[in-house]
C-alpha cells in the first residue's frame, strides 16, 4: 500500500489534517489505536460539553421560579446523564468515519476503549487541579449536588494561566455557590485504603495540612504528550522534554516528517491541532501558508459562567513594557444579561496606549465563548481599539459588552 501522507493519530489534528490533504490530492492513511476523533472528541471536549449541558439544565430548572415558571423539584439522573454524553461521543466519531470515507482515507489500526465513566455520582469529590479540566468538572457535580472541593497548586486560584482577575471573579462565584476552593495548595497523600479516599492537602503558604474524605479524587492536573514507543529515538527526531521539536509549518529535523498538536510545545488545544494540521499539509501539498500566529489563539473554558479569552493578560502585557488602556464592562449593566437572569461576570479588553493595538480580550460570563471570535479577528486585522469602539453594536445583546468595555478604555463609556 502506497500513500503521499501517513497521519499517526486521528485527533482534531490528524483527521482535520487528513481531510485538507485529501483535498488538496494527496492519498492519505491514518493510523489510529482506538477511536477515531481522539481524546477531544471521544473522552474530552465533546462528552465533557455534553455532561455540562445537562448540568445547566438542571440548573435552569431549579431557578425556573426565576423565570415565572413554576415546577416540582427536580430530580438529577446521573446514570441518563452519563449515557447521552456517551452517546454525543459515538455520533461525533461516526460522524468522523463518514467524512474519511467521504474523502477517500485509508483508516488502519483501530480498536476500541471501553467508556471511563462513574456508574454512581459521588458525594464527595475532591477535583486536584483548576485548569479548564478541572473547573468543568468541579461545576457539573457541584450542579447535581455532589459536595465539591477543588485544589490547585498555583496561589491564583481558579484558571491560574488568566487573566488575575477572571480567576477572582470564578473563585467568587464558586464559594458564593458553595463550592470548597483551596489554592495555592498541594496534595501530599492520598489513602485508599478505607471505605474512602483520605485526602491530605497542604497550605503551601502557612505549611498546614489537613485531611478531607471523599468518594473520589478526579486528577486534572494535566496531560503528557503521548511520544513514547513510536521510533523518534530510531529516526533521530529532536524532543526537548517529551515534546517534538518543530518549525513554524510543523517539521521537524528529519525531511518529510511533520507534527502537529499535544505532542509539539504548542498550547494544547484542539482548535490549534486542527489550524497546525491545515498549516501542515498544504506546505507539504506545495502551497504557501502562513504560520499560525500562537499570540491570538483563543482560549474557552466551559464551566458556568463560562471563561474565554486572547492575547496577553494585563501582568504580561505591563512586564512586555505596554503602557495600557483597560476597561471593564460588567454583565451587570447588561440589558440581555438582566432580561436572561445572567449577571454574573464582566467584559476586560486591554489596549495598546500608544497605537490603539488590542493586545488581550479577558471574559467571564454567559455564552462568552461564542463572543471571543470578534476579538481573535479584531487582533487579527489589527483592529484599533477606537474602530472596535466605533463598529456598531446591536442591542439589546451580551457582545455589547465588548463595544462597552472599549468604551471604558478610551473614557467614552455610556452605561455604565
Amino acid at each position: 500500500m502506497q500513500f503521499d501522507i501517513i497521519i499517526i493519530g486521528s485527533g482534531p489534528g490528524g483527521y482535520v489534517a487528513a481531510i485538507r490533504a485529501s483535498q488538496l490530492g494527496k492519498k492519505v492513511a491514518v493510523v489510529e489505536k482506538e477511536s477515531l476523533g481522539g481524546v477531544c472528541l471521544n473522552w474530552g471536549c465533546i462528552p465533557t460539553k455534553a455532561l455540562l449541558k445537562s448540568a445547566q439544565v438542571f440548573n435552569y430548572i431549579n431557578h425556573a421560579e426565576e423565570y415565572g415558571i413554576k415546577i416540582g423539584s427536580p430530580d438529577a439522573d446521573f446514570p441518563k446523564m452519563i449515557s447521552r454524553s456517551r452517546s454525543v461521543a459515538d455520533g461525533m466519531s461516526k460522524g468522523v468515519n463518514f467524512l474519511m470515507k467521504k474523502n477517500k482515507i485509508t483508516i488502519l489500526i483501530i480498536g476500541y476503549r471501553e467508556a471511563m465513566t462513574l456508574p454512581v455520582q459521588p458525594k464527595k469529590l475532591v477535583v486536584v487541579g483548576a485548569g479548564a479540566i478541572g473547573v468543568e468538572f468541579a461545576y457539573f457535580y457541584h450542579s447535581i449536588g455532589t459536595e465539591v472541593t477543588v485544589v490547585e497548586f498555583m496561589e491564583q486560584g481558579l484558571l491560574p494561566r488568566e487573566d488575575v482577575d477572571i480567576s477572582r471573579e470564578l473563585g467568587k462565584i464558586y464559594k458564593k455557590a458553595g463550592m470548597n476552593i483551596l489554592a495555592n495548595s498541594a496534595v501530599e497523600n492520598v489513602d485508599i485504603s478505607g471505605p474512602q479516599c483520605k485526602v491530605t492537602i497542604k497550605n503551601r503558604k502557612d505549611n498546614t495540612t489537613q485531611v478531607i474524605e471523599c468518594d473520589v479524587v478526579l486528577s486534572a492536573a494535566g496531560v503528557s504528550p503521548n511520544t513514547e514507543d513510536i521510533g523518534l529515538e530510531a529516526l533521530g527526531i529532536e524532543t526537548d522534554r517529551g515534546m517534538i521539536k518543530v518549525d513554524g509549518y510543523c517539521q521537524t529535523n528529519v525531511p518529510g516528517i511533520y507534527a502537529i498538536g499535544d505532542v509539539i510545545p504548542t498550547q494544547a488545544l484542539a482548535h490549534v491541532a486542527s489550524a497546525e494540521g491545515i498549516v501542515c499539509v498544504e506546505k507539504i501539498a506545495g502551497h504557501h501558508p502562513e504560520p499560525l500566529d500562537y499570540s491570538n489563539i483563543p482560549s474557552c473554558t466551559y464551566c458556568w459562567p463560562e471563561v474565554s479569552s486572547v492575547g496577553m493578560t494585563e501582568a504580561q502585557a505591563k512586564e512586555a513594557g505596554y503602557e495600557l488602556k483597560i476597561g471593564k464592562f460588567p454583565f451587570s449593566a447588561s440589558g440581555k444579561a438582566s432580561a436572561s437572569g445572567a449577571k454574573d461576570g464582566f467584559v476586560k479588553v486591554i489596549y495598546d496606549a500608544k497605537y490603539g493595538e488590542l493586545l488581550g480580550a479577558h471574559m467571564i460570563g454567559a455564552n462568552v465563548t461564542e463572543m471571543i471570535a470578534e476579538l481573535v479577528l479584531a487582533k487579527k486585522l489589527e483592529s484599533t481599539g477606537m474602530e472596535i469602539l466605533k463598529a456598531v453594536h446591536p442591542p439589546p445583546t451580551m457582545s455589547e459588552a465588548v463595544m462597552e468595555a472599549t468604551a471604558a478604555a478610551y473614557d467614552e463609556v455610556i452605561h455604565l
